[in-house]
């Protein structure tokens, strides 16, 4: 289902749904970042979602990471809740949701990257190479939290 983001545009349309979902910062022994390609937006990002009925937010996490990218993870820590109202994201079915997402640090288990249908292409990225690559401003208060330490985030 294509997406469009909207991040504190005044043209941007009304939420009328807010969905739980979580995000993982996976990295490799080397402090690479594991990157998706979106297709519904075409984006890179992190990988994320939506958390399913009777899921707790680690298995809604290891869930997702494993669907994007063929790793599997464990959850080992928080950047952040992400609650920004200003940042929407519209559906073609007419659903825009409110951003609600709580960010999560991981430990990878094992697993092959591979892509899905949620991403055309997965790979680990070097810190310092994270600029060069086209992320929604949203994903990237995430990557730039994590990347400065810290106490967690909450917006």
């Amino acid at each position: 289902m294509p997406r469009k983001d909207y991040l504190n545009d005044p043209s941007a349309p009304a939420a009328n749904s807010i969905v739980p979902a979580v995000s993982a910062i996976v990295t490799d022994d080397r402090g690479a970042l594991l990157l998706i390609h979106r297709t519904d937006n075409k984006y890179w990002s992190i990988p994320g979602g939506g958390i399913e009925p009777g899921e707790t937010v680690r298995q809604a996490t290891a869930r997702e990471v494993k669907e994007e990218t063929g790793i599997d993870i464990e959850v080992i820590g928080i950047v952040g809740i992400f609650s920004d109202p200003g940042h929407v994201a519209a559906y073609d079915d007419g659903e825009v949701r409110q951003e609600f997402s709580i960010c999560f640090t991981t430990r990878i288990l094992g697993g092959e990257i591979a892509t899905s249908s949620e991403s055309s292409e997965v790979r680990f990225v070097a810190p310092q190479e994270i600029g060069e690559y086209r992320i929604h401003e949203s994903l990237r208060v995430r990557i730039d939290q994590y990347l400065a330490g810290g106490e967690p985030y909450i917006s």
